[in-house]
């Protein structure tokens, strides 16, 4: 089964700088219809203006990760770690037993496009920690290429949970065929172009939960980029 979540039916937080969009419940934007799926908690597409930001605030037990589509994110935590993320980098900070930080656009002159992803780990009250990573993105040409997962590894950040996320890119008209895990759930979220999923069609920013699948056959309408979550 596959459902799709529609870009344009997602919770808004508009603010003179920031442009936020809620795939499920966030902050003043409460659905129960959509309170997360399996271990996914938050999907957050924002849009932070040139030189603004999110003014230090503090988090505890979730898995947050962050993927750049472009501009530059500038991250500072009370773990001491200062960095800027982009396009082809992905960052995890385990919040674990507290942790605070900031995220600013690095830029003075261009906004920062990310999607925030949180998943709820298998372990509270872990040390909290942080890591970075580049991304091959040519790798994920045509195929699913894991950018997150339980035990990390070059390319890759490490999470605490029984999770993986992974990303694809396809040119206009090309096909992509994914066996998915045996007793296993998936969430996926088009982050560029449009695509049609088994019987479905989905534009930039659509989700869509996927259980009781055994195959994904993805056509890229326009040139796509795919990030696919594998949950428990």
């Amino acid at each position: 089964m596959i459902t799709v979540r529609k870009a344009d039916a997602r919770g808004v937080s508009k603010l003179d700088w920031l442009d936020s969009r809620h795939t499920f419940s966030f902050a003043d934007y409460y659905d129960p219809e959509h309170m997360g799926f399996r271990q996914l908690r938050v999907i957050n597409d924002d849009r932070v203006q040139p030189g603004r930001g999110f003014p230090t605030h503090s988090h505890r037990d979730m898995e947050i990760i962050s993927y750049v589509l472009e501009g530059a994110l500038e991250h500072r935590d009370s773990l001491g770690n200062g960095s800027v993320i982009r396009r082809g980098e992905v960052q995890r900070m385990s919040a674990g037993r507290g942790i605070t930080h900031s995220e600013f656009n690095a830029s003075h002159t261009e906004v920062v496009h990310f999607l925030q992803i949180w998943i709820i780990p298998d372990e509270l009250g872990v040390a909290p920690g942080y890591e970075q990573q580049d991304i091959d993105l040519s790798a994920a040409y045509r195929k699913f290429q894991p950018i997150v997962s339980r035990d990390g590894g070059p390319g890759r950040v490490k999470l605490h949970q029984d999770a993986a996320i992974s990303v694809a890119t396809l040119r206009d008209g090309e096909v992509l065929l994914h066996t998915l895990p045996r007793r296993r759930f998936a969430w996926l979220q088009l982050a560029r172009g449009a695509i049609a999923l088994n019987d479905h069609s989905l534009i930039v920013s659509d989700g869509a939960a996927i259980e009781g699948e055994s195959q994904l056959r993805i056509q890229a309408n326009t040139a796509a980029e795919i990030l696919l979550l594998d949950l428990a």
